[in-house]
Order: C-alpha cells, then structure tokens, then sequence
C-alpha cells in the first residue's frame, strides 16, 4: 500500500493541519498546477502595514528511513526537480513563496499514532526561502539539484506566522 502520491497527499494535509490550527486562511492550490504552488495562506489580521498577508508554498514530503544515519548536517539535502526550484527561486513575485518539506518515517504504517490522548503525526515540517537564490537557466526541467532545507527551520505555528513577515515581502521586486 502507499505510492508517491499517497505521501505527497499526507505531507500537505500535515501542512493544512499545522496551518488551522495557527488559525490561517487555506486555499489549495488551483486544479491546473502551472504555478508551482500547493497551498496559499492568508493571515486573518495586519502587521500595521497590510492587511491580510498572503504566502505561497510548495509542499514536498521525504521519506527517511529511520535506519539512516545522521549526518550532522544542519541541514536536509532534498533533490528538487530544476523546474519546482525556478518556481521558488529569484525576487520576482508579487508574494513570498516558500518550500515546505515534510519528513516522514519510511514505513508509512508509521506515519500516524491514533490513541484516546490525541492524534501524533511523524516526523516534522521545515521551511526554505529560496528569493535571494536565481532561477537555475539552461538545465532539463526534470533534472534535480539538491536545496537545502535548514533544520532550525522547523515549520512550528511561531514559524508560520513568522513568514508572514515584513523581511520576506522586502526580498521580493517592488511592483
């Protein structure tokens, strides 16, 4: 049981269930994916600057065997198809867009803990920012080339909200 698409569906559900319960707007992405985008979130309140922000993710779930070892890395090395990093990457957005890569345990079986206490979901989600990187020009679409994700970015309901923030939108080309 389990394919790729069966992962890909539970990491942005992972998502959206982290995203409610920070209490933002969900909105998946369109029926036509031409934008490189699973999910927009809009923040229901202000900065004092504008109101209602708005961030644009790419989801991605990675499985890793828990019999892997660690490699001290402070960082994930996701292999990332040319074509998803170009649509993540450079200044020229009108909102911020981010990856979100959730991690998961290998065997899918232990994806999900369901006892009377509550629900746990396994492993994590951690968040890239990619806008002060340039798209990758001249490569197959469909080649990977590994980003790295930052462990300390551990996507965290202070985190979400944290991305709504000013330091993103000023990365990005004034329209």
């Amino acid at each position: 049981m389990g394919d790729y698409g069966h992962q890909g569906d539970f990491g942005e559900q992972f998502v959206q269930s982290l995203a409610i319960s920070a209490n933002l707007d969900v909105v998946p992405r369109p029926w036509r994916d031409r934008r490189g985008v699973d999910w927009e979130f809009t923040y229901p309140s202000g900065d004092g600057v504008r109101k209602h922000p708005r961030i644009l993710a790419q989801v991605k779930c990675w499985a890793r065997s828990q019999a892997e070892p660690e490699d001290g890395s402070d960082a994930w090395r996701y292999p990332l198809r040319i074509h998803n990093y170009n649509l993540l990457a450079g200044r020229d957005w009108y909102e911020p867009r981010f990856l979100f890569l959730v991690v998961v345990p290998h065997d899918h079986t232990a994806w999900v803990d369901v006892s009377p206490d509550g629900l746990l979901l396994r492993y994590a989600a951690y968040w890239a920012c990619f806008h002060e990187g340039a798209p990758l020009e001249g490569r197959p679409k469909d080649s990977k080339f590994k980003v790295a994700v930052p462990k300390a970015n551990l996507l965290t309901i202070p985190a979400l909200h944290s991305l709504f923030g000013r330091e993103f939108r000023e990365m990005l080309v004034e329209s």
